[in-house]
């Protein structure tokens, strides 16, 4: 087999291996970059050179600032304040989420942004009496428009653009992106508020995020505490444990108000069996529970381990206190971030690694948390994938198939061309990772209009905007699948709302990006 047929047939057993969601995403990047070496399309260096690559190394980065800002409440602040100005009327209050959301997109990814927004998005929908299903998707769906608003918006627009350097032309500006975001993101909002009440379904979810506060009263009830008390604080926490089999803690006499043997939490409540155990001569048995207090920090120390049975994990309420301890710093360090982005000062992997080392030089996180943040998966997904690229460049693949596509539509017009690049791009990027689809498209893109002897840069924000249209299925993106539980979706929700919307993403890339872009 030639090499261009060796590469063809890695990929197609990669998007089957990827279509089946029976072999981990990451294992099927590592197996890309193994069997292009092992059959000898690359060597042993270009196989490998993904996981040394800039882009790799500032989507990495990216998820640490996410991090950052949704652990220290900015995100919930955010949405909090955005979405009680929202009022109480359905489509103004859904225009308001999706604009958030495609902001805060902008800034930290597309499923740091929904995932942070799940929560408080569903709590809002409950008390004004809307279904969650009727806010979810077009959470997700905006949040996939606002991606384009920005360089850091999606790892797809810094391949796109780190794309546009390597062929010759010059990379995309950090808000050149938003020359196109704001079109998709208006067409967006006009799509959810004229349509979505019919394309949307109205059911009940299958599971609810916790509501901080709502959370905070039934603990006060249950354990009956004062009236006013104050559970939860920027500063100060509360949790309920259950004492383990085999705990210490068996055999000891303990009592609200008395400060825990650590000496750094004090215990609010006592019951066993859900009532109060109040008795002078009660000791603890296994299975009793506990209310406590203390700090964040002290929480989360002293109910790690085996003593005692965390109900609700510190860390995860601590998220829902808007603006907590770190905020300032977290919001410090990203403005510095966009600044050094915007500006060009430094390459995005540079700017990306000075912002992660200074969330942990000021506290903000800690070298664990930083390592927990980020999602390995898609790091090692996107490492593994730019080997594929480099094979179908260097073994004559991506020139192949623009010949191919060219003697299909014809050298007449470049705007056929890119209309069948992104109808490409679009149907893969319904069962496989946008990621990894742009990887595969990217030479492809570069070759047609190379063959055509136009701009490359037309081409490649296109093929940005076809790569954001991932609207069909729940399995396109993390972040729709995130909403499908929380929303109560089935599978075949996500078409009705997905197709205007995918087909005002082509509109929008073969139409509209050639205005900004031109192929001259």
């Amino acid at each position: 087999m030639s090499p261009a047929a060796v590469t063809l047939t890695i990929l197609a057993l990669a998007i089957v291996a990827f279509v089946s969601n029976r072999v981990p995403l990451g294992i099927v990047a590592i197996g890309v970059s193994v069997a292009l070496w092992f059959t000898g399309v690359l060597d042993l260096g270009q196989a490998l050179s993904g996981f040394g690559d800039p882009t790799v190394v500032f989507i990495a980065c990216l998820f640490v600032v996410s991090e950052a800002l949704d652990s220290t409440g900015v995100t919930a602040w955010v949405g909090q304040q955005v979405i009680e100005r929202g009022g109480r009327r359905r489509t103004p209050l859904i225009v308001t989420v999706c604009i958030l959301v495609a902001l805060l997109t902008a800034l930290i990814s597309v499923n740091g942004a929904v995932a942070a927004l799940i929560p408080v998005v569903v709590v809002v929908a409950t008390r004004v009496g809307l279904p969650p299903s009727q806010m979810l998707m077009p959470l997700a769906f905006s949040a996939h428009a606002g991606s384009q608003l920005a360089l850091t918006g999606t790892p797809v627009n810094i391949i796109v653009s780190e794309a546009a350097a390597d062929a010759g032309a010059r990379p995309f500006a950090f808000f050149e992106f938003g020359l196109v975001g704001l079109p998709l993101l208006t067409g967006t909002l006009l799509i959810v508020a004229l349509l979505g009440r019919r394309l949307l379904p109205e059911r009940a979810p299958s599971m609810l995020p916790q509501d901080v506060t709502e959370h905070a009263r039934a603990l006060g009830e249950q354990y009956a505490l004062p009236e006013g008390t104050e559970l939860i604080s920027v500063r100060r926490g509360v949790t309920e444990v259950v004492v383990s089999p085999r705990s210490e803690l068996i055999g000891m006499h303990l009592f609200p108000g008395m400060v825990t043997p650590s000496g750094d939490l004090v215990i609010l409540g006592l019951q066993r069996g859900g009532a109060e155990l109040v008795a002078p001569d009660s000791m603890l048995q296994a299975g009793d529970t506990m209310l406590l207090t203390g700090t964040w920090d002290r929480l989360q120390a002293h109910t790690a381990g085996p003593e005692v049975l965390v109900v609700d994990d510190p860390a995860g309420l601590r998220r829902g206190v808007p603006f907590g301890v770190g905020a300032w710093r977290a919001v410090g360090i990203l403005a510095a971030m966009v600044v050094l982005l915007a500006t060009g000062v430094v390459p995005p992997a540079i700017a990306g690694l000075l912002a992660a080392s200074a969330i942990v030089l000021t506290g903000v996180l800690t070298p664990s948390q930083v390592y927990r943040s980020v999602s390995w998966t898609t790091v090692v997904l996107v490492a593994g994938m730019i080997p594929l690229s480099t094979a179908f460049v260097s073994t004559g693949t991506a020139d192949m198939i623009a010949g191919t596509l060219l003697g299909i539509v014809g050298n007449a017009s470049p705007h056929l061309a890119l209309l069948g690049i992104c109808v490409i791009t679009v149907a893969l990027g319904q069962v496989i990772s946008n990621t990894a689809t742009v990887l595969i498209m990217a030479p492809i893109a570069v070759a047609v209009a190379g063959d055509l002897g136009v701009s490359v840069l037309p081409f490649l924000m296109a093929l940005a905007v076809a790569g954001a249209a991932s609207f069909l299925t729940p399995v396109a993106t993390p972040a729709n699948t995130m909403i499908l539980e929380p929303g109560g979706y089935r599978f075949g929700d996500y078409w009705k709302l997905g197709l205007p919307l995918i087909a005002l993403f082509l509109a929008i890339a073969v139409l509209y990006v050639p205005l900004v872009w031109s192929f001259g």
